[in-house]
């Protein structure tokens, strides 16, 4: 595992060189139609953290980068509108942060962001912020629109990252009170404006006031150059180190909208350099709605899939997509493209892979591999809270503008808004599951043996019975009323149901035959009860859990069925009563074995509904008593079993062996001893209630000797 973990170290850094060179990947089939020259970027799955990966290799990923076939021609030569044109003019006025601002800038500085990284995301939502502003009221006064771009710069020998917009500026009262208070955040009021327009373009994305702030936790000092987009308004400069001042002054030179000089601080003048910058960029804001250059060249050159019609995407496109945010080979073999906008606004994307889960997949204890995105700015890489626990196989994205973002934008708030939109997500999933078995139920049966054990384990963790019948409908079991290989569902079982039937009968086995050649199958099979056979392990605890679907109870065949709750299941008797021994034999034989046994055994009764078997143990819960077993391990002895189990030892008085019992325990008191004990331990294996069978051997061989010796 070592010499694994240096090897994919080794090719981690190999990648990472190759990004650094500005090597650009592109898959041999390439992705001509997918990419639109103003379109923003599609999805990055994995963060381009310093630790991760910022650039895909031919071999092991494929890069999702390309120009469309609608914008063949070359693309424009490096240009950039950030220069020094800006010169202060007069003297400037000098003014205190308010107090509420001058508290947040000590938190930012502090504990609101986990990485100091975010601030170039933060100033870039602004400068996306200001430029939807700005085509907002262009659009509404019908004027043409401008260039709508924001740059980055950085200057490794000033130790600068600047950051520039071209979109609506401030004047200098907003200067004041937009970069001065936090009460009064730009975008804030501009949503106020706009709360009763249901024009999409007055969808911001964050909050200036707040965001801004964030340079300080990289920066000495931070100037501000912006102009209004009004003609004939003057420039300004705002300058402050963030000690709880700040200078405003009149400046010439000035372009319309805003520029972000950032003085880095000596421990992060990482962000000085280019590398660094377009790896945070990608990881982040490859996804706004506007051309995003860094010195020149155009960054955010990928496609926002998720965002698109669905029906103007093409398979293959999926397929490339998936490769880029799953960091994988295979393709994906489901594909769902959900949008909707009532009773929330999502735009996702959710892929199933191809590839059968590991062991590592299943066993994991973190939550979904899904992103989440809030209006194409990325909040987490591995959004835990958006999907229930169980539906972590699935790869894509979800971006949602509705979701309750805590102040720094990288937590999820609890809420009934977020319960409600993981609710939704995971009705919306069950669903398109259930559809795609209607329209392929071959390939979904591949699924569900695939994926099963996640789909079990939703319905052992899920709290809500609705929910549970809900994830219940996607199980899938052989039955006896079918033919071997053909699989069924709960749904279907209770539709085969006669009118007034309330049970859903179930026998958990390893496999069909033991199934059919079960003692406790017996019985249902004479009375022609439709009985669901489970192969796997967690397939008894999962139903366990279910209890009911469709309002109709989920009964495992071992139980003992004849016990007052079930009397509507009574069987009959039809054998012979010379085929069995007579009711004073038997009355004889229970005292004897009751002796025999002791405490082994809670109970001892013949019972009807063997016919073949010679014995069986019952217990009332026997999913749920081997699963205690089998995961608690307290009890080691037999005698500790049956104190735990309380176990009832049902004979079939008209089996050879039982019958057999009979006369030896009058004739052979040593041998019938030993069959006694061999009856018993065989039917504890039956049920499932003894994994060692080891100590019996002896007396087998015992058994197997005075059987020669009769001979």
């Amino acid at each position: 595992m070592a010499a694994s973990a240096l090897l994919r170290g080794n090719l981690y850094r190999a990648l990472r060189s190759w990004s650094g060179s500005g090597a650009t990947v592109v898959s041999g089939r390439g992705l001509s139609g997918c990419i639109t020259r103003y379109q923003p970027s599609p999805w990055h799955s994995v963060p381009t953290s310093r630790k991760s990966l910022s650039t895909l290799s031919s071999i092991t990923y494929r890069r999702y980068t390309t120009q469309t076939a609608e914008s063949k021609e070359e693309e424009p030569a490096p240009h950039t509108i950030i220069s020094d044109t800006e010169n202060v003019q007069g003297v400037a006025s000098k003014h205190e942060f308010q107090a509420e601002t001058k508290k947040l800038l000590d938190i930012v500085a502090r504990s609101l962001y986990s990485e100091k990284e975010v601030f170039i995301r933060e100033l870039i939502s602004n400068g996306s912020d200001a430029l939807e502003k700005l085509r907002h009221k262009l659009l509404s006064q019908g004027s043409a629109l401008p260039e709508m771009e924001i740059h980055l710069h950085t200057d490794p020998e000033k130790g600068t990252l600047t950051i520039q917009d071209t979109g609506v500026g401030m004047t200098q009262e907003e200067l004041i009170s937009n970069l001065g208070t936090i009460a009064r955040s730009g975008s804030k009021a501009f949503l106020e404006a706009l709360q009763n327009q249901t024009d999409s373009s007055g969808k911001i994305i964050g909050q200036f006031g707040v965001g801004f702030y964030s340079a300080f936790m990289v920066a000495d000092k931070v100037v501000v150059y912006s102009q209004a987009s009004e003609p004939g308004s003057p420039g300004y400069c705002w300058t402050s180190d963030g000690s709880g001042v700040f200078e405003l002054a009149e400046a010439s030179g000035v372009r319309a909208g805003t520029k972000v000089i950032i003085h880095l601080k000596d421990d992060c003048k990482e962000f000085a350099s280019e590398d660094r910058v377009r790896e945070v960029v990608t990881k982040y804001s490859n996804f706004v709605s506007f051309p995003v250059y860094l010195n020149g060249k155009r960054i955010n050159t990928l496609q926002a899939l998720w965002m698109m019609d669905p029906k103007e995407i093409g398979d293959w496109q999926h397929e490339e997509f998936y490769r880029f945010i799953a960091q994988a080979y295979d393709k994906p073999r489901y594909t769902l493209h959900y949008k909707a906008d009532a009773p929330l606004n999502i735009r996702s994307i959710f892929y199933v892979p191809e590839m059968k889960p590991s062991m590592f997949d299943v066993s994991r204890e973190l939550g979904s591999s899904v992103a989440l995105y809030s209006r194409k700015v990325l909040i987490q890489t591995k959004a835990t809270d958006i999907l229930p626990k169980w539906l972590r196989f699935l790869r894509g994205v979800v971006d949602s503008e509705d979701i309750p973002l805590n102040l720094s934008r990288e937590l999820l708030q609890e809420s009934a808004l977020l319960r409600k939109l993981r609710d939704v997500l995971q009705r919306r999933l069950i669903k398109f599951f259930l559809d795609q078995n209607k329209k392929d139920p071959a390939k979904y049966n591949k699924f569900f043996e695939d994926y099963g054990l996640f789909i079990r384990e939703g319905i052992v963790t899920t709290q809500e019975q609705d929910v549970k019948e809900d994830i219940g409908k996607l199980l899938r079991f052989e039955s006896s009323a079918l033919p071997a290989g053909e699989q069924t569902s709960l749904s279907d079982y209770s539709s085969r149901l006669q009118a007034g039937s309330r049970n859903i009968y179930y026998l958990c086995a390893p496999n069909r035959h033991l199934a059919e050649h079960s003692p406790y199958y017996e019985a249902m099979k004479q009375k022609q009860t439709e009985v669901l056979f489970c192969y796997e392990q967690f397939d008894e605890l999962t139903l366990l859990h279910l209890r009911e679907f469709d309002k109709k109870k989920l009964i495992s065949v071992e139980t003992d069925i004849v016990v007052d709750h079930y009397k509507e299941d009574k069987f009959e008797d039809s054998r012979q009563a010379s085929d069995k021994l007579s009711e004073k034999e038997s009355e004889d034989l229970l005292a004897w074995m009751r002796n025999g046994l002791g405490s082994r055994v809670t109970n001892i009764k013949v019972t009807p509904r063997l016919d073949t078997h010679p014995a069986m143990i019952t217990v009332l819960e026997m999913g749920a008593a081997r699963h205690f077993l089998r995961t608690q391990q307290l009890a080691k002895t037999n005698e500790e079993r049956a104190q735990l189990l309380q176990p009832t030892l049902e004979i079939n008085t008209g089996h050879p062996l039982i019958k057999k019992l009979g006369q030896l325990k009058d004739t052979d008191q040593d041998l019938a001893k030993l069959l006694l004990d061999q009856i018993y331990e065989n039917a504890m294996i039956a049920a499932g209630l003894n994994d060692d069978p080891r100590p019996m051997v002896g007396r087998l061989n015992e058994l197997l000797t005075k059987a020669l010796e009769k001979h």
